[in-house]
């Protein structure tokens, strides 16, 4: 990063609001759900990050129309929460990461978000493309943020993890520049946690700052009712006999005398309070939504803890706001959690039953381990067995012909540069 910036492990929050659920791989109709409810909700309860992508179909744009509100506006000026996005993926077998794309992408992503600039952008599951199509896309989004400022933090995101710690690695030593963001997901859940005992140490030594964990029900992986099935039904990679695996130990957790046994609910609890202690020398300190006012100054007079980023989608309402009583629950648990939940208003008797459920989880966690057997640490293939990417690499799309423009229908000059003169970018 520039030397300007700080860095994100001093600004980004640990809980980060995700957007793969604003989409048909998760819900059958995506502009059914209640994005704007759930984007302004999240805002009143302390969240203040959302992260999305251009292949999580319309997730930019619901994202974007929620924040562009006079409730928005009014209450949560743009510095007070961060906007995480992604480059590279187009679909399910489409990808392209050369520098052109790049451009396009981002352009288009300051477009449907309402934004002037975003404050990380990665490469989109770079397990599908060569090492060499990865560097040229962190070389460019590097430009654009040392030219222009429209972004802010460089990172990438996938599924493999040594991937992710071989490419860290890669970019280090041939840029001499640390990735400032590595994102994983489904690899630190109740079913695989490889993030911690394969890739932590390496992220660390390749210097990566922030390292959120995303998923943490392994894509609907761990759900009593099993996968979701979405408008483009059944996506999920897992093997049929991994989910027989999952559905038995869903059975067990059902069987035990504790409440709150659901596996989804044991899954979400442990992964979150377990990340944010094991994954804190790679964490956050910013703002951590626990119900006490907090600023930035409040930050740099007095420092604070950093605890592990966790990313976690939604569908409605009330999923959010059971996940921050959750996480709320969480923070109220740790060493210095008394006086959280004494400040916040929750009081002492909250602490007390915070560290009860952490007990019960971890007795749950275990026993549902052990019904998985051998299938705890597996990852599938990512890229599947004989993938080909259906798209070279390409500059981005001409604008389609339109009768006569009047003089406010022309494009408007984008934000990226290209080289070192400003050009126009296509219209979206």
């Amino acid at each position: 990063m520039p030397p300007t910036l700080p860095p994100p492990s001093t600004l980004l929050p640990p809980l980060i609001c995700g957007t793969a659920t604003f989409n048909n791989q998760y819900n059958p109709d995506p502009y059914a759900l209640p994005t704007t409810a759930i984007v302004h909700e999240a805002l009143s309860l302390g969240v203040r990050a959302f992260d999305t992508s251009p292949y999580y179909g319309p997730a930019e744009d619901l994202l974007g129309a929620a924040l562009n509100t006079p409730f928005v506006h009014a209450n949560f000026p743009r510095r007070d929460y961060f906007l995480l996005t992604k480059v590279g993926r187009i679909s399910g077998d489409e990808f392209d990461y050369s520098a052109s794309w790049v451009r396009h992408s981002i352009q288009r992503s300051l477009e449907r978000l309402h934004t002037d600039y975003l404050d990380v952008v990665y490469c989109h599951d770079v397990e599908f493309v060569s090492a060499e199509e990865v560097l040229t896309a962190v070389t460019e989004l590097r430009r654009i943020r040392d030219e222009t400022g429209v972004v802010k933090y460089v990172g990438i995101s996938g599924y493999p993890v040594t991937t992710l710690c071989e490419l860290s690695e890669m970019i280090l030593q041939k840029t001499g520049e640390s990735l400032d963001v590595v994102m994983s997901y489904a690899n630190f859940t109740l079913q695989n946690t490889r993030l911690a005992s394969t890739a932590l140490a390496r992220l660390k030594a390749a210097g990566v700052d922030v390292v959120p964990n995303a998923s943490v029900l392994g894509m609907g992986l761990l759900r009593r009712k099993g996968v979701p099935i979405g408008g483009k039904g059944d996506f999920h990679p897992s093997p049929k006999e991994l989910r027989a695996a999952i559905q038995a130990a869903s059975d067990w957790s059902d069987n035990q005398n504790v409440s709150d046994r659901r596996i989804e609910k044991v899954a979400i609890r442990w992964a979150l309070e377990n990340w944010m202690r094991e994954g804190a020398s790679v964490g956050s300190r910013g703002d951590p939504a626990s119900g006490i006012p907090w600023t930035r100054e409040k930050l740099e007079k007095y420092g604070g803890s950093k605890l592990g980023v966790s990313v976690m989608g939604v569908s409605n309402v009330e999923e959010l706001q059971e996940t921050m009583r959750v996480w709320r629950s969480i923070l109220d648990g740790l060493e210095d959690g008394e006086k959280t939940a004494v400040d916040s208003g929750r009081g002492t008797d909250d602490r007390k039953w915070s560290l009860n459920r952490q007990q019960q989880v971890q007795t749950l966690a275990t026993g549902i381990r052990k019904v998985l057997g051998d299938w705890v640490d597996y990852a599938w293939p990512s890229p599947p067995l004989g993938f080909v990417n259906q798209r070279s690499a390409q500059a981005a799309p001409a604008p389609l012909p339109t009768p006569a423009a009047s003089p406010d229908q022309l494009p408007k000059q984008s934000l990226i540069k290209e080289g070192s003169a400003l050009r126009p970018m296509a219209p979206i």
